[in-house]
C-alpha cells in the first residue's frame, strides 16, 4: 500500500500519541518524515534516533522542500503556519484518521473505541495475537511495553488500532472487529452535548463491515445502549462483561494486590481461568474484550490465556515509577472523572492500609468545567490531594475553569493548588511519609512529577 505514498511527509504535531504512531510506520516503509511539535518529548527524540526531521514549535520554514504531504492533527490551530505554506505551495492536507485510514488498506481491521479503556484493551488485543504468531499491525493511543511501542507494520493481515473520538477521527474507520468499551460523555468542547457525542459511537458502530462483529460492554450503559439500538444491522453484536446478559461474562472475579483470576464463560459455557498481572476490576473487563476478540479471530483459547498472563499493562496505566524513602509513585493517565475513581479503587485494593497521596493535573480548562461535579467528587479515596496548574493542550483559559478553582471547591479529601511541578514535589515531599503511596495523575506532562519526586525524596 505505500506504494501509493511518497514523501518526505510532514506531520504537524508529530509529537502526539496517534501521530507519532503513524511516523513510526512510515520510517519502517522507508519513508522520508519530518514534523513539528510545541516542544521536544521522548517520543520526538525516538523519532528522530529513528531518521525523522524534528522541528519545535510551529513556522513555515520546517516545511521541507519536496514535501509531498502534510498531516496534521485535528488539535492543530487553523492559523498553523506550517499548514498555511502547505496551502500556498499546493501541497495536499489531510488529517490523521485519513492518513491511518489509508495505512491500513488491505488489512482487516479491529478497532477499540471507547471513552475508557480503549488503551489497554487494544494493546492487550495485539499482544494476544503477536504472541498467538499472527504479526499483527497496530496503531496504539499508549506505549506498550510488552509490544516494545506503540506501532508496528506487522506482516500479518490483522490490524489492531485505537480508535479515538476526538473530532470525530474514528469515523474515518471501517472495521472488521468494534469494540466499544464505554461511552461516557467526554470532550463536549467538540461534540457540545452528551447526545452528540453517544450518537458518534452509534455511527462508528454502524461502520462495522457486514458480516463483521460489534463487541460493546453490557456493564456500561452507554456502551449497552449502543449494542440496543442496533439490532437488525448485517454484523453480529456481542456483549461482554460482568453482567449475566453477558454473551463473553466474566465470573468468579478474585482480585488480590498485584491482579487475579476469572473464569471466562462464553454463552453460558465456562471457557477456563484467566490469570491477570494488572489489578482492578476495569482490567478484568479489558480483558475478558480482548479474549473474546482473540477467540473470535481463532486464536486458541490456552494461547489467549497465556498471553493475558503475560502482560503487564499500557504504559501509564497503573504503571509503577519507583520507590524512595519508603514512599511509592505510581503514575496513571486517568484524566476523566469516572477513570480517577476507578485509579483510587485500584489503589486502595493494590495498598491495603497505606496512605494515599494524589497530584492531579487537569486536562483542558473545558473538561474541568463540563465535568465540574464530578471532578468535586471523584477524589474522595484520597487521604491527600494536590492539583496541579492545568494541562491546557489546545485550549485558553477562557474555554472552561482553572486548577486553582478547582482545588479550592474540592472538600474531600483536603485539596491544595501548586502553581507548577517544582512547588508540587515540594509540598509532596513535605507531606508524604514512610509507607504512603503517591498517585500523578492526569494525561498531560504530570508523568514528570514522579521521577522529579523520588530524585527529591533519595
Amino acid at each position: 500500500m505505500t506504494g501509493t505514498l511518497r514523501g518526505p511527509i510532514h506531520l504537524v504535531g508529530i509529537g502526539g500519541i496517534h501521530m507519532s504512531a503513524i511516523a513510526r510506520l512510515l520510517l519502517q516503509r522507508g519513508i522520508a518524515v519530518s514534523g513539528s511539535d510545541l516542544r521536544r518529548s521522548p517520543l520526538t527524540d525516538d523519532l528522530e534516533a529513528r531518521g525523522a526531521r524534528i522541528f519545535e514549535g510551529h513556522a513555515a520554514e520546517h516545511l521541507p522542500p519536496g514535501t509531498a504531504l502534510v498531516v496534521t492533527t485535528a488539535a492543530a490551530r487553523t492559523d498553523n503556519p506550517e499548514i498555511a505554506e502547505a496551502g500556498r505551495r499546493g501541497i495536499p492536507v489531510i488529517l490523521r484518521a485519513e492518513m491511518v485510514a489509508r495505512l491500513l488498506e488491505g488489512k482487516r481491521l479491529i478497532a477499540v473505541a471507547g471513552s475508557h479503556g480503549k488503551t489497554t484493551t487494544s494493546s492487550l488485543i495485539a499482544f494476544i495475537l503477536d504472541r498467538a504468531g499472527r504479526q499483527p499491525m497496530y496503531l496504539l493511543g499508549g506505549e506498550c511495553p510488552d509490544l516494545g511501542g506503540h506501532a508496528a507494520w506487522g506482516a500479518g493481515d490483522l490490524a489492531v488500532v485505537e480508535a479515538d473520538e476526538y473530532r470525530r477521527a474514528f469515523h474515518a474507520y471501517t472495521p472488521a472487529v468494534a469494540v466499544i468499551t464505554t461511552v461516557e460523555p467526554d470532550h463536549l468542547d467538540d461534540y457540545g452535548t452528551p447526545e452528540a457525542y453517544a450518537e458518534a459511537f452509534h455511527v462508528f458502530a454502524r461502520r462495522t463491515q457486514p458480516g463483521g462483529l460489534l463487541l460493546a460492554c453490557t456493564d456500561d450503559a452507554g456502551a449497552r445502549r449502543v449494542l440496543d439500538l442496533l439490532a437488525g444491522e448485517p454484523f453480529e453484536r456481542e456483549a461482554y462483561g460482568l453482567d449475566a446478559a453477558a454473551h463473553w461474562r466474566a465470573v468468579d472475579v478474585r482480585l488480590g494486590p498485584s491482579g487475579g483470576r476469572f473464569t471466562l464463560e462464553r454463552a453460558g459455557r465456562p471457557l477456563g481461568d484467566i490469570d491477570v498481572r494488572v489489578p482492578g476490576l476495569h482490567f478484568v473487563r479489558n480483558a475478558a474484550a480482548a479474549a473474546a476478540v482473540a477467540l473470535h479471530l481463532d486464536v486458541p483459547f490456552e494461547a489467549v490465556r497465556t498471553a493475558i498472563a503475560e502482560f503487564h499493562g499500557a504504559r501509564r496505566r497503573f504503571e509503577y515509577v519507583g520507590e524512595a524513602a519508603g514512599i511509592t509513585v505510581i503514575d496513571d493517565y486517568a484524566h476523566h472523572p469516572t477513570e480517577v475513581r476507578a485509579l483510587v479503587e485500584t489503589a486502595r485494593a493494590a495498598f491495603p492500609g497505606r496512605r494515599l497521596i494524589g497530584i492531579h493535573q487537569p486536562h483542558t480548562y473545558s473538561r474541568i468545567a463540563y465535568l465540574w461535579n464530578d471532578w468535586l467528587g471523584c477524589f474522595s479515596g484520597l487521604d491527600d490531594l494536590l492539583i496541579v496548574e492545568t494541562y491546557a493542550a489546545r485550549e485558553d483559559p477562557a474555554a472552561g475553569r482553572s486548577a486553582r478553582d478547582l482545588a479550592a471547591a474540592i472538600t474531600a479529601p483536603h485539596a491544595r493548588y501548586a502553581a507548577d511541578f517544582d512547588e508540587a514535589v515540594r509540598i509532596a515531599r513535605g507531606i508524604a511519609r514512610p509507607g504512603d503511596v503517591v498517585l500523578t495523575i492526569g494525561a498531560g506532562d504530570v508523568n514528570e512529577v514522579g521521577p522529579r519526586l523520588l530524585e527529591a525524596l533519595r
